[in-house]
C-alpha cells in the first residue's frame, strides 16, 4: 500500500556515490539472511539496527557514539515509561520510532498498535519503522498507509527507494512528509483532470451515440410469453451500452499500460485505422476486432484471452454507429494518463464513484427532469466512498481477526521454522505441513459478502488482504517442500470467497471492473463474476442464502427514513429492528446478522444515529441480545466522508450471544488507542460510550442528581410558524409595519433563534415575530399592514400544516403565555451543550430554541451550566456535526441535586451576579466603541477596567459554582481533573 507516486519519488535527485557504497554496505546484511531467519529476536535487534540503519542508511547509535548519536536503543516514552526499540533523533527531538520483532512474527498488523502507542507518546514524532528484519514498514505519522519493503530480496532499485524514504539525512530534511504532501496534492489533481476528461469522454460518446442509433433500425430481442419480440432501443439502453463501451476502453487503457496487453494498443489501434488503403472501416469497427481478440485470446496480434463478461459478445452493442471522431480524439486524451505510475486503483474507485452521479445525470437529461448533484440518487441512496485507512482497518478486524484466529488454531499463527531437510520432514514439521494444508483450505472456502457493495471498495480491499495471506501461505508451504505450493491464488479468491450485492446496476458493473483491474494477470482469462456480483435490492431480494457468510462487511446506504416511505411496510414484516422513523442503515444490520454464520463476523462504518436516537432502540435491544461486541468507533464530529453530513461510526460484531463479562474495543478516532468496556453497561435506551473513570462520574451524578422532568417545572420548544419567511422578519420591516398602522406593535415580539443564545448570553440578531397567535384567535383584520405583508405570501401561507384558524393565525400554542415570563432558554444544536440563559426581557422562540419555566430556576441553571453537567451531557447526548442536540428527551432526564431552598441561596446569588455583570457588559460594549471612535482616551481606559472587572466576576463566581456543584455530586480529586479535562 504505497505512500507514495512514483513520478514523486523519481523526481528526486540522490548521491549516487554515497547509494552505491551504502548498497555494497547492505551485501553484507543479505550474507546474514540465513542466520537472521533462525536467531531470536533480542539476540539481533542490536545488530540489525547496526547493519541497516548505521551501515546502510547513515544514522549513529548511542551505543556507538555516547556523546554524538541521532538513534537511541530503548529510549522511555514520555508518557508511560514503556521503550521503543529504538527512536530517531533531529536536533535532540525524537522524530521517529523503531519496533522491531523477530523472524517468528509474520503478520507486522500485530504489532503496529504497539509503534503507535509509542508514536503517540513522543509529540514531536512523525516516523514509525516497524520490522520483522525481513518486511519493513514505513508510515508517516498516521497508521492509514505504510510503503513495505522486504529486505531479504531487495533489489538496487528498490533500495535506492529505501534509500530515500528513510536514510537519515532524509529524515532530518523532513523529505517522507513532504513526499507525501506532494503525492497527495499530486493524486487529488490528477485524479480531478482524469475524471474531467473521462466524463466528457462518456458525456460526448453518449451523445454521439443518440445521435446516431435512436430509431435508425436496431432491434432489441426480448421473449414475452414464448415469442420473441423485437422493439427499438430507448436513450436508457443507450446509456448502459456506452457505459460498457466505456468500461472496455478502461480496461484497454489501464492493461497496456500494466504489461497484460501490448504497450501502446490505443495508438495501435488509431494507426491501423489510419493506414488502412484497401478497406474504409471505422474505427469503431477496429476497436470490435480488438474487443474480440480480448475475448477470445489472438495469437497472431500477441494478444491474451480475458474473457469474464466485460468483453462477451454483444449483439446490440456491436451494431451501434459511433462517429470516428469521437474514439479518435477523446480516447487519445485519456491514453495520454500513465495507468501504471499514475493512476492507481484506488484513483480509479474514487472515480468510478463519482461516475455513478454523472450517470444519474445523464438519466435525468433523458427524462427530461432537473439534476440537482446535492440531492442526487448517489447522495438519496447513501453511496459514498469509503476511504481505504477505514475499509482496511474494518478488513483487517473482522477478517484478519477471523485468519489470526485460525492460524493460531492450527498452531502456525507465528510463522514456521524452516526444516533442514525439505524432503524428509520430522514428525512435527508433517504436522505443520498437514495444519498449512488444511488452513490453506479454509481459506479457499471463507465467504464474505458487502451487501450494499457499491463500487467495490470493501471488496477490494478483502481481496488484497487475501492475497497476501495466499501468497504467505504459498512462501510457508514451499519451505516445507509442497510441490503444489504455488495455484492462481487471485482466481481462487473471486470465484470462491468475494460475494457482492447492489442496487445500481452501474455500480455491479463498476464493482465487477474494479475487481478485474486488481486481478487481471497476462494471458489469464479474467474470472466470470455475474452470479457473484449481483445488482439486487439487498434488504428485499437477497440474491445469496442466509446463514452462509463468514464475514459481512460495508458502508450500507444512509437514506433518512422519510426517503424510504414505499418500503417501510416490507421491511416492518421481515426485520425486528423495523421503526416507522428507522432509516436505511438500520434494517442493513439485522440483514448482516441473518446472512453470517454461526461466530461469523460484521464489520461496518455508517450513521452513529442509532446509538442514542429513538427510532434506533429496537436496533440497540437486538444487538444486545443477539451479538457479541467486539469493537466501536464513534467517529462524533469527525467528517469521514467527504460528502456526507451524517456522523459515522465503526461497529464490528460477532454473531453469538454474549456472557455476562464479554468486555469490547471503545476506539479513538485515530483508530490507535482503545479502552475496554463492559457489553452489559450499555442498554437498549441509548449506548453509551465512556471509559471505565468517565463512567464512573456519569453514574455517581445520575445516582445522586434527580431527572429534571422531576422538578417543578416544563419543557417547551419554540414556536413553529410553518412559514419563517413570511411571520419572522427583521428591524426595518418591523418599523415599516408599526409606521404603517401603530397597532401592528401588539403582536410584534422579540425572537430568538437557538444560535442567538449563549451561556449566560444571547445575541439579539433583531428577528421579529409577528404573533397571530390562534388561542383565542387574532383578528388580523384588525392588524391591516401586517394583513398587506402576510398577503404576499398567502398561497404558501393557505399550504402549511403549521397554521390556526385562518391562514393568517399561527397554529395553537397551549404554553404562549410562558414566553412573557422569566424562564431558562436553550438551543436545540449548540456547539457548547453549557448555553442556557435566563431570560428575563420576554423573548419568544423560533422552533430551534427551547424553554424550561417553573420553580428553582435560578438553582437549575448554575447546575446546568456548570462543569459536572458539562461532562455528563457529552456522554449522554448525541453529537450533530459539530454540534450537541439538546432535545427535550435528553435535557430532561439531566440529573439535578436536590436540595432545599436554603441551601440554593449561595448558587442564586452567583447566578444573579452573573446575570448582573453580562448585562452591565452588554451595556458598556457599545460606549467603548463610542469613546474609541471619539478619542476619549480616559472614558475608554476606565470602561476596559470595568469590563475586565464585571469579565472577572463571571470568571470567578463560574468556578465558585463549579466547585460548589463539585460537592453536590460528591466528586473526588481524580474525578474532578477528568470532568477539567486534565
Amino acid at each position: 500500500m504505497s505512500m507514495f507516486q512514483k513520478s514523486i519519488i523519481n523526481s528526486v535527485k540522490q548521491d549516487e556515490s554515497k547509494v552505491a557504497l551504502r548498497w555494497a554496505s547492505f551485501q553484507k546484511f543479505l550474507e546474514k539472511v540465513e542466520y537472521i531467519k533462525t536467531v531470536k529476536e533480542e539476540k539481533y535487534q542490536d545488530g540489525f539496527l547496526v547493519d541497516i540503519f548505521e551501515n546502510c542508511l547513515g544514522y549513529t547509535l548511542d551505543m556507538t557514539n555516547p556523546k554524538s548519536f541521532n538513534l537511541e536503543r530503548e529510549k522511555k516514552n514520555e508518557t508511560d515509561g514503556k521503550k521503543a526499540d529504538g527512536v530517531i533523533y533531529v536536533d535532540d527531538k525524537v522524530v521517529g520510532v523503531i519496533e522491531l520483532k523477530g523472524q517468528d512474527t509474520k503478520n507486522l498488523d500485530k504489532i503496529e498498535t504497539q509503534a503507535f502507542n509509542y508514536h503517540a507518546s513522543h509529540s514531536n514524532s512523525k516516523y514509525i519503522i516497524i520490522s520483522n528484519f525481513d518486511e519493513l514498514r514505513f508510515y508517516v505519522d498516521k497508521k492509514t498507509a505504510y510503503e513495505k519493503f522486504n529486505l531479504f530480496t531487495l533489489n538496487y532499485e528498490e533500495f535506492k527507494k529505501f534509500h530515500l524514504l528513510i536514510s537519515y539525512e532524509s529524515i532530518k530534511d523532513d523529505i517522507p512528509l513532504k513526499l507525501k504532501e506532494k503525492t497527495n496534492s499530486f493524486e487529488q489533481d490528477i485524479s480531478k483532470k482524469l475524471y474531467k476528461d473521462f466524463s466528457n469522454f462518456r458525456t460526448a460518446l453518449f451523445e454521439n451515440i443518440v445521435k446516431n442509433n435512436l430509431g435508425n433500425g436496431i432491434l432489441i430481442p426480448s421473449v414475452l410469453n414464448g415469442e420473441v419480440e423485437t422493439s427499438l432501443p430507448n436513450q436508457q439502453t443507450l446509456l448502459r451500452l456506452t457505459q460498457k463501451l466505456c468500461d472496455r476502453i478502461i480496461f484497454i487503457l489501464f492493461a497496456e499500460d500494466r504489461d497484460l496487453l501490448r504497450a501502446n494498443m490505443i495508438k495501435e489501434i488509431r494507426e491501423e485505422f489510419i493506414n488502412q488503403k484497401f478497406t474504409n472501416y471505422s474505427l469503431y469497427d477496429i476497436y470490435k476486432f480488438y474487443f474480440e481478440a480480448i475475448n477470445k485470446g489472438n495469437d497472431k496480434l500477441q494478444i491474451p484471452q480475458y474473457n469474464g463478461g466485460l468483453f462477451a459478445v454483444d449483439e446490440l452493442l456491436d451494431s451501434l454507429i459511433i462517429d470516428d471522431f469521437i474514439l479518435d480524439e477523446n480516447v487519445q486524451i485519456l491514453s495520454n494518463y500513465d495507468f501504471a505510475s499514475e493512476i492507481s486503483v484506488n484513483i480509479l474507485g474514487h472515480i468510478f464513484e463519482q461516475s455513478l452521479t454523472d450517470l444519474e445525470e445523464l438519466q435525468a437529461n433523458i427524462d427530461n427532469v432537473n439534476f440537482d448533484k446535492t440531492k442526487s440518487k448517489r447522495k438519496k441512496d447513501g453511496v459514498f466512498y469509503t476511504p481505504e485507512y477505514i475499509t482496511r482497518y474494518i478488513v483487517e478486524n473482522t477478517l484478519g481477526k477471523m485468519c489470526s484466529e485460525k492460524r493460531e488454531e492450527l498452531r502456525i499463527g507465528n510463522g514456521i521454522l524452516t526444516p533442514s531437510n525439505p524432503k524428509k520432514l520430522t514428525k512435527q514439521e508433517q504436522q505443520t505441513k498437514e495444519n498449512l494444508q488444511e488452513y490453506k483450505n479454509w481459506l479457499l472456502n471463507l465467504k464474505i459478502l458487502d451487501p450494499a457493495c457499491g463500487s467495490g471498495a470493501f471488496l477490494n480491499q478483502a481481496l488484497e488482504y487475501l492475497i497476501s495471506e495466499h501468497k504467505n501461505l504459498q512462501n510457508d508451504l514451499a519451505l516445507m517442500g509442497d510441490l503444489f505450493a504455488s495455484y492462481m491464488v487471485e482466481e481462487e479468491i473471486l470465484e470462491h470467497n468475494l460475494y457482492g450485492v447492489d442496487i445500481n446496476e452501474d455500480a455491479v458493473e463498476i464493482a465487477k471492473l474494479s475487481l478485474w483491474l486488481r486481478t487481471a494477470k497476462r494471458g489469464r482469462p479474467l474470472t466470470k463474476l455475474a452470479d457473484k456480483i449481483v445488482c439486487a435490492n439487498s434488504l428485499l431480494e437477497m440474491p445469496f442464502s442466509e446463514n452462509s457468510f463468514d464475514v459481512v462487511i460495508g458502508n450500507p446506504p444512509y437514506v433518512r427514513q422519510e426517503a424510504i416511505k414505499e418500503q417501510k411496510e416490507a421491511l416492518s414484516k421481515i426485520y425486528k429492528v423495523a421503526n416507522g422513523t428507522a432509516d436505511l442503515y438500520v434494517y442493513f444490520y439485522e440483514l448482516a446478522l441473518n446472512m453470517l454464520k454461526p461466530n461469523g463476523l460484521k464489520g461496518f462504518i455508517c450513521s452513529n444515529k442509532f446509538f442514542r436516537a429513538k427510532y434506533g432502540e429496537n436496533l440497540r435491544e437486538y444487538i444486545l441480545q443477539n451479538t457479541t461486541i467486539l469493537q466501536i468507533a464513534d467517529f462524533n464530529g469527525v467528517k469521514i466522508f467527504e460528502d456526507a453530513t451524517v456522523d459515522s461510526a465503526i461497529t464490528i460484531f460477532q454473531k453469538t450471544k454474549s456472557d455476562n463479562n464479554s468486555t469490547f474495543k471503545v476506539v479513538d478516532v485515530d483508530l490507535i488507542n482503545s479502552y475496554e468496556m463492559k457489553q452489559n453497561d450499555l442498554t437498549k435506551t441509548s449506548f453509551s460510550f465512556s471509559n471505565p473513570k468517565e463512567l464512573a462520574i456519569k453514574q455517581k451524578i445520575e445516582k445522586i442528581g434527580i431527572p429534571l422532568k422531576d422538578w417543578d417545572i416544563n419543557i417547551n420548544y419554540g414556536i413553529k410558524t410553518g412559514f419563517n419567511e413570511a411571520f419572522i422578519i427583521d428591524e426595518s420591516t418591523k418599523n415599516e409595519l408599526i409606521k404603517q398602522d401603530p397597532k401592528s406593535a401588539e403582536i410584534i415580539k422579540p425572537l430568538l433563534r437557538g444560535k442567538d443564545i449563549k451561556k449566560y448570553s444571547v445575541i439579539f440578531a433583531n428577528k421579529w415575530l409577528i404573533n397571530s397567535h390562534n388561542n383565542p384567535p387574532v383578528n388580523i383584520e384588525n392588524y391591516q399592514a401586517i394583513k398587506e405583508h402576510l398577503d404576499q405570501y398567502y398561497d404558501k401561507l393557505e399550504k402549511r400544516s403549521d397554521k390556526g384558524i385562518t391562514s393568517y393565525n399561527l397554529r395553537s400554542c397551549a404554553y404562549l403565555s410562558s414566553f412573557e415570563k422569566d424562564k431558562i432558554i436553550y438551543p436545540e444544536i449548540a456547539s457548547n451543550p453549557n448555553a442556557f440563559e435566563y431570560d428575563k426581557n420576554g423573548y419568544y422562540l423560533d422552533k430551534t430554541a427551547f424553554l424550561i419555566e417553573g420553580n428553582n430556576l435560578k438553582y437549575i441553571i448554575s447546575i446546568l451550566n456548570s462543569k459536572s453537567l458539562l461532562h455528563y451531557m457529552k456522554q449522554s447526548i448525541r453529537q450533530v456535526g459539530q454540534g450537541y442536540q439538546l432535545s427535550k428527551i435528553f435535557v430532561e432526564v439531566f440529573p439535578i441535586p436536590k436540595i432545599d431552598e436554603e441551601s440554593q441561596k449561595p448558587f442564586i446569588k452567583l447566578v444573579d451576579e452573573i446575570l448582573e455583570a453580562k448585562q452591565k457588559i452588554k451595556d458598556y460594549k457599545p460606549l467603548l466603541d463610542e469613546s474609541i471612535k471619539n478619542n476619549n482616551f480616559d472614558r475608554e481606559i476606565a470602561l476596559k477596567k470595568e469590563l475586565e472587572n464585571l469579565e472577572n466576576i463571571f470568571t470567578t463566581n463560574e468556578k465558585t459554582i463549579d466547585q460548589m456543584v463539585y460537592k453536590l455530586y460528591d466528586l473526588t480529586p481524580d474525578e474532578i481533573k477528568i470532568v477539567e479535562g486534565e
